[in-house]
């Protein structure tokens, strides 16, 4: 019986192709969708869980509560915590302290190769918290001797090629040798830590004295910290005994409120964000979205499957009516229709895979992830195959149990109409569809006037042409010499340092007394950057009141200059002169100048009060702006020979300003494009629905067209009978689309602080786009029946 079912629904696919062939391309489309996106969905949940024991791994993070500022997280703590964790708490099984922000890069010299490699200085139990693969060594020695390093695979083939890495020596930013003790496999995309070394934390402590110094230093919130439960210990067990740690040991910081808290490294990926003290969502929330969407657009495939079924059902009543005439009972009719909708489905499935595999590529480097498909893995072939199950009921269900229905009599006499008896649900159907594919139209503008509108944002400086390049060592100890030859050298017009970048903040302190400050009111968290006598005037950032840093650093030791949301912070009617307790300075420092607000931070959140200094000489980054009309491919290459000649033992590395900051709309961006992809394929989706029901309706009321153009109807007046239906529920479906997006996408941009108004002309547009769309999808059809002759649809008559 299941094979005359199946030569059945073979036959019946054949004989009405175009039918067929919208029904399979628009549910391949909706199911390649939500297939492409379970795929993404899955990957992102499975970050870290390829760790052995990763559900005991943990961060530690620490809250501090300012009556003002309201509650951080922050996961830099001191290092005497550590200590004091791994000493003092049962429960806890490892602990490792680890510096991955201070110097991430670092140079490798090995022979002539030159490497710049991300990684960091860990605590000795780093690899038994985090279990990556360790392909050479062991995991209890490879991090004991202070002058040994561990690489992954791609560094170990990279600087050694095919030989043997273990205990080759390696030259650490032209300073130490140290030893390689182990090689470790290369991450998978889906882990959240990526680096490409470790060192021991020790090694910093002997080669640091501000590192080593630190160990004592509950002040100095500079490093993290990892620790590794006992196996069937839980942070709920242990949360109550850490929580007030820092304010037992350091009562300086208690009305700050310190709460020591551990968070899990299942949760690092999906839940970053924190607000007043508690993880708050982060990229589960585009999860959840992209999820729903996957989820939508299938939906819309299947209301297509639907709607052309039913209404194409009338070519089957004679066959329901003959085959209840003969004995078939509803369930067997039931059983038939379903077993031709999985059929259907499951050729759209097969499509469906192609066109997956066809856009992965694409699709990963559009993400940066590594989306595959597990064809070895029988677990997602089971699920495939529910799935297919599942999409193929949940779309031939209404027709397989409305197409049963028919009393066989009426269906033989003749008496029934089909067109009429669907058309109510069918309508109620197309306007779900619509609205649908409205909200995501409506949803990719608002994301991409937000990401614009920050673009558009000022930024306080100017990047054109302005490159940073990582300050080592040996660049620091000729730098003089360096500017003076870059400078001669014509192709660069102004040059300086910093401690950071100018795209981030990497020292964050306090203002601690301040003129007018209330009874009461606690210090003002800041950034802070070191700089020099010709930062302001590199960047171009404009001075607004007062004075810049002198020539003489020496002169300035006592001196800062803020920015504006600073002074507004401390509520300063007149700044200039005004002395302050700043956290950088040791005794009372003095307010030279102010400048404008610069975005160093976020440009979707409130510019940070801000203090530059010249306390130390620490700078991590040179910054120069490349001379106007030389070519920057030429002079990026005689820049990097001049760098060579200071730093021989580092490979020449740079970053064009404006292109870090673009980095900073990365994820905003790829929301705006997947949002903008899935959009247009929901549309596609329902105009192949809308194409089909508009070729049956003209079929339906082919004798009608021609007795109305008999009568003198015009072509455009027969245009209009047939596209007024159509045009009518698409614009019911802006009208539900417009509250629902609008609701939706307004919670969406709660979370920027810098975001735009939502006005009416985006649900304008996007309906009128709906509208044309659906215009130019039916008026095909309605074109190809008010020219047909009339004369060949009435004779029969």
């Amino acid at each position: 019986m299941i094979r005359n079912y199946l030569k059945i629904a073979w036959r019946n696919m054949l004989r009405n192709r175009v039918y067929s062939a919208l029904n399979i391309v628009g549910l391949a489309t909706g199911m390649a969708v939500a297939l492409l996106i379970g795929l993404w969905v899955f990957n992102q949940y499975s970050y870290d869980r390829f760790l052995p024991n990763y559900s005991q791994a943990y961060a530690v993070k620490v809250n501090y509560t300012n009556p003002h500022d309201g509650t951080r997280t922050q996961d830099m703590l001191p290092i005497p915590l550590a200590d004091v964790l791994r000493n003092t708490i049962p429960g806890i099984r490892h602990v490792a302290e680890a510096d991955f922000i201070d110097f991430p890069a670092r140079d490798f010299l090995v022979g002539d190769k030159k490497l710049m490699v991300n990684g960091g200085t860990v605590g000795a139990d780093f690899l038994k918290i985090f279990q990556y693969p360790l392909i050479k060594g062991e995991v209890s020695t490879v991090l004991k001797d202070p002058y040994s390093i561990v690489i992954d695979e791609s560094t170990a083939k990279a600087l050694f090629g095919n030989d043997e890495p273990i205990n080759k020596t390696i030259r650490i930013d032209n300073r130490h040798d140290v030893k390689v003790t182990g090689v470790m496999k290369d991450f998978p995309a889906n882990a959240s830590m990526q680096f490409h070394f470790l060192m021991p934390f020790s090694y910093a402590e002997q080669t640091e004295d501000w590192v080593k110094n630190s160990r004592t230093q509950w002040e100095n919130n500079s490093y993290q910290i990892f620790v590794g439960l006992q196996p069937g210990v839980t942070d709920t067990q242990i949360a109550a005994k850490i929580k007030k740690l820092i304010w037992q040991y350091n009562p300086v910081s208690r009305p700050f409120k310190p709460e020591v808290f551990l968070y899990p490294i299942k949760d690092w990926h999906l839940y970053s964000d924190f607000k007043n003290g508690k993880a708050a969502g982060g990229f589960i929330d585009y999860v959840w979205m992209f999820g729903i969407i996957g989820a939508l657009v299938l939906l819309i495939a299947c209301i297509n499957f639907v709607n052309l079924s039913t209404a194409r059902s009338e070519k089957r009543a004679r066959e329901v009516g003959v085959r209840k005439a003969i004995g078939s009972q509803r369930r067997d009719l039931i059983f038939q229709f379903l077993t031709e909708s999985i059929l259907l489905t499951f050729a759209a499935f097969l499509l469906s895979i192609v066109l997956v595999q066809l856009t992965l590529p694409w699709f990963n480097e559009l993400t940066g992830g590594l989306v595959q498909i597990p064809y070895q893995s029988p677990v997602f072939w089971c699920i495939m195959i529910s799935y297919v199950l599942v999409t193929g009921l949940l779309a031939g269900s209404r027709p397989a149990f409305y197409l049963s229905a028919f009393n066989p009599v009426k269906v033989l006499k003749g008496s029934i109409r089909i067109g009429k008896g669907a058309a109510l649900p069918r309508k109620i159907l197309v306007v779900l569809q619509f609205s649908c594919s409205v909200a995501f139209i409506i949803s990719t503008v608002i994301i991409y006037q937000q990401v614009q509108h920050a673009k558009d944002r000022p930024t306080g400086y100017n990047a054109d042409r302005l490159i940073s390049t990582f300050m080592t060592r040996d660049l620091a100890g000729h730098y003089d010499a360096l500017k003076n030859d870059l400078l001669a050298s014509g192709m660069i017009e102004s040059i300086t340092r910093a401690s950071s970048p100018l795209t981030n903040i990497g020292w964050h302190t306090g203002i601690e007394n301040w003129p007018g400050q209330n009874a009461g009111e606690l210090k003002i968290n800041v950034g802070a950057v070191i700089v020099d006598d010709n930062y302001f005037k590199t960047v171009d950032m404009k001075l607004l009141q007062g004075q810049s840093f002198s020539a003489n650093p020496k002169a300035d030791t006592a001196n800062i200059i803020v920015n504006e949301s600073a002074v507004k912070r401390m509520g300063l009617k007149d700044p200039v002169n005004q002395l302050i307790n700043f956290s950088g300075i040791t005794g009372p420092s003095r307010i030279i100048g102010v400048v404008k607000d610069a975005l160093m931070g976020s440009p979707f959140t409130p510019v940070e009060p801000t203090v530059f200094t010249r306390t130390q000489d620490f700078s991590s980054q040179v910054i120069y702006r490349l001379t106007a009309g030389v070519s920057p491919h030429t002079a990026i290459e005689r820049v990097g020979k001049i760098f060579d000649k200071y730093n021989p033992a580092y490979p020449f590395t740079y970053a064009f300003v404006n292109e870090a900051y673009d980095h900073k709309f990365n994820l905003e961006t790829l929301v705006g494009k997947l949002a903008g992809v899935f959009a247009g394929l929901a549309i596609f989706v329902s105009c192949l629905g809308l194409f089909g029901l508009a070729a049956y309706v003209a079929e339906q009321r082919t004798k009608e067209i021609a007795v109305r153009k008999v009568l003198g109807a015009s072509i455009t007046r027969v245009w209009v009978l047939l596209s007024g239906d159509f045009i009518l529920l698409v614009a019911i479906s802006c009208i539900i689309a417009s509250p629902v997006a609008f609701y939706f996408l307004s919670n969406w941009l709660q979370k920027y602080d810098y975001r735009i108004s939502i006005g009416p002309g985006v649900f304008i547009l996007s309906g009128l786009a709906a509208i044309g769309l659906t215009l130019i999808t039916i008026s095909f059809q309605a074109i190809k029946a008010a020219l047909a002759n009339p004369v060949r649809s009435l004779r029969s008559e």
